[in-house]
């Protein structure tokens, strides 16, 4: 590797590299301690070397993985350290080995014990508390849940280690130093007492009044729960902790159907859906997915594609729909993927005919087209600017996993178009990076850095006045109302359970409430900042679409946000990084048709702020209210009620397709049961007379 590639990867690893040193440094002082012996070296090398593992491991644990990576965990380390005193006691010269030694060699001994012992329980504690499915919004007492335990015991091993062995590490340094036994035996009682009481409060949570329902009742509350509650539709979705916007943006959409459901497959994403008063279930392993066969739910759709979407799809008496999280002219918005579900769900016209070009197996009669319901809050074009600044939106999309230049302006043109929107004098630039950009390719994330430098440098030269002080208190106060509606607080040791337990059947209608306190945010948030100032929006708030409610312009790539963005009918312009000519891009790109084109260099920017400012020199209206109804299909009837139609006609394939199967089946196979039969059905036992 050449240097110059080399050296930012050493200094990267060189906090890792130090305080692995460090360590071992200790190691070796307190060695050559014990074998001399001198007991002060032994003394101070000990004690700094325990002072510096704890103080690692509760700041940056992540710089002794690679210790743990080649076995020399935290108990290796600690145990190491307590026998090279025990070696130095052996040679002190004043301590009696035959008559001082095995009492504490014992006690040590006995130390260790517990606190494997206390491994063996935590991890009984542990499997305990983890049941086969993950919950929200669903109320879960039947399954004995209750608070978790101390993290420290339960589930920080490497803690509690380090915790309760000060007390016998320090004894034994103390005997090094004096030669009387007794410091030892102080301290190690001292431990054994911390670990035993450790160990016996942990074991608590075994027993029955705190012990929660086996995975056999789990299932079976299950079962009784999906029998009361009869859903209808549910949202199906697995992915990464950076996808959940992809379910989170079709919640309030899902929020008006008829009994809904989310469903998902991994447990971290339950904390990752945002606030919201759908019964929320998580069934991780594919045997427990298939409770949702006997169930009354009839319809399933899919924002996003994943590996695990085969394996709900192999229920066959429920229909599966691809709704897709945004729809753009990439080749990923024609994922051939598609043709695996009963329909595809598309804005409008545009993307009906994508499928058809693309050829990749979906059939034109599974495309339904139901526009964007989710499109509601972005207010429509009232005309050009009027105040002093004309505020531009640049929102790029991220790089995608093939490479292709075209999916992102970031690294070749971001920086050319933000440092002409900067030189200005009238713009007010709003920068919203998409959350995944430099996940894979380094070069954006370099350039994402390097464009809001650019923006941090702009705002050091423009100065004028700034909001009282009384709008950031408005502000943290709607930030606090907002808080509260949307997030449960929980301890530091909560587990899965007791968030269960805390994240039970929601009270009253927190949608609106939620709708209500997000809009006062947000007036709060835009009125605390000067027009002036440029910002970089980055988090889920504010939202995508309360940054287009503030924008006179957006420039963004080939994707969704083009398309969401034209139901606004505002001006915009797509980057042109694909190497094509702008004719051959506008024809492979629709979406492109009704904006501007620009170039790597931007060097046409000036041209159209002009046209924003100027509706004479927007020659794009006309195009972009074309456009915006082959995108998203007719305004009326809106797109939530088209949307709500296309459920109902699912759901009654559905049930079309159920009544076929009975009809062709033994009638001695249960159908859906109702709320009060035994979940012995289920099983294939007759329930209880």
């Amino acid at each position: 590797m050449p240097l110059a590639g080399l050296l930012p990867r050493i200094w990267t690893q060189l906090p890792a590299l130090c305080a692995i040193f460090s360590l071992f440094l200790l190691f070796a002082t307190q060695l050559a301690g014990a074998l001399l012996p001198n007991a002060p070296l032994l003394v101070a090398s000990g004690a700094a070397g325990l002072a510096l593992d704890a103080c690692l491991l509760h700041r940056s644990p992540a710089l002794l993985s690679p210790l743990s990576r080649i076995r020399l965990d935290v108990t290796v380390r600690q145990l190491l350290r307590d026998m090279l005193i025990v070696v130095a006691l052996l040679r002190i010269d004043g301590i009696d080995p035959e008559r001082e030694m095995p009492p504490l060699l014992g006690a040590l001994s006995a130390f260790y014990v517990l606190h494997f012992a206390c491994q063996a329980v935590s991890l009984l504690v542990r499997r305990a508390r983890t049941l086969p499915v993950v919950t929200r919004n669903i109320d879960v007492s039947a399954l004995n849940p209750s608070a978790a335990p101390p993290r420290l015991l339960a589930r920080q091993a490497g803690h509690r280690l380090l915790a309760f062995s000060v007390p016998a590490t320090a004894g034994l340094l103390a005997t090094a130093l004096t030669a009387h036994g007794r410091w030892g035996a102080i301290g190690l009682a001292a431990s054994l007492t911390l670990i035993g009481m450790g160990v016996a409060r942990l074991a608590t949570w075994l027993l029955p009044e705190k012990r929660a329902a086996s995975d056999a009742q789990v299932m079976e509350w299950l079962d009784d729960w999906l029998a009361g509650y009869r859903p209808t539709v549910a949202m199906y979705f697995s992915g990464g902790a950076s996808s959940a916007y992809q379910a989170n943006m079709w919640l309030s959409t899902l929020a008006g159907l008829e009994r809904p459901l989310i469903v998902l497959r991994e447990r971290f994403m339950v904390q990752k859906i945002d606030a919201t008063d759908v019964p929320v279930l998580c069934l991780p392993k594919v045997a427990t997915l298939f409770a949702l066969e006997n169930s009354t739910l009839k319809a399933i759709l899919h924002p996003a594609n994943s590996g695990k979407t085969s394996q709900v799809l192999r229920i066959p008496a429920i229909k599966h729909a691809f709704i897709n999280h945004g729809e753009s002219d990439k080749l990923s918005s024609c994922n051939p993927y598609a043709k695996a579900y009963d329909e595809v769900w598309v804005a409008g016209p545009a993307a009906r005919e994508r499928y058809a070009l693309a050829d990749v197996g979906v059939e034109d009669k599974d495309v339904v087209e139901v526009g964007r319901p989710q499109l509601a809050p972005i207010r429509p074009y009232s005309g050009p600017p009027t105040g002093a600044y004309t505020t531009v939106l640049y929102a790029p999309t991220w790089e995608g996993w093939d490479g292709n230049p075209g999916n992102t302006s970031v690294v070749l043109a971001g920086e050319h178009i933000v440092g002409q929107l900067l030189n200005d004098p009238r713009v007010h630039v709003l920068y919203k990076p998409h959350p995944m950009t430099g996940s894979v390719d380094p070069r954006a994330g370099a350039a994402d850095e390097r464009i809001r430098a650019l923006i941090h440098e702009a705002n050091t030269k423009r100065s004028g006045p700034r909001p009282a002080p009384e709008a950031q208190v408005e502000l943290l106060r709607r930030t606090a109302e907002l808080d509260h509606l949307t997030s449960t607080a929980f301890r530091g040791a909560a587990d899965e359970l007791e968030r269960m337990m805390l994240q039970g059947t929601p009270d009253g209608d927190r949608e609106s409430r939620i709708a209500r306190a997000t809009a006062a945010w947000e007036r709060a948030y835009w009125a605390s900042f000067p027009d002036w100032e440029h910002r970089v929006v980055t988090g889920h708030r504010p939202a995508l679409y309360a940054c287009f409610n503030e924008a006179d312009l957006l420039i963004s790539d080939v994707s969704s946000v083009v398309s969401d963005w034209l139901s606004s009918e505002k001006p915009y312009a797509v980057a042109n990084t694909s190497g094509l000519s702008e004719d051959d891009f506008r024809a492979a790109f629709p979406t492109v048709s009704a904006g501007t084109v620009l170039p790597p260099d931007a060097a046409t920017v000036r041209y159209l702020l002009d046209a924003v400012r100027d509706p004479r020199q927007d020659h794009h209206a006309a195009d972009r209210a074309k456009l915006k109804e082959h995108l998203l299909g007719p305004a009326d009837p809106p797109s939530p009620e088209r949307f709500a139609a296309a459920v109902r006609e699912l759901c009654a394939r559905s049930d079309d397709r159920r009544a076929r199967a009975n009809a062709r089946l033994s009638p001695a196979i249960p159908a859906p049961r109702t709320a009060g039969e035994g979940a012995s059905v289920r099983r294939g036992t007759e329930p209880d007379a």
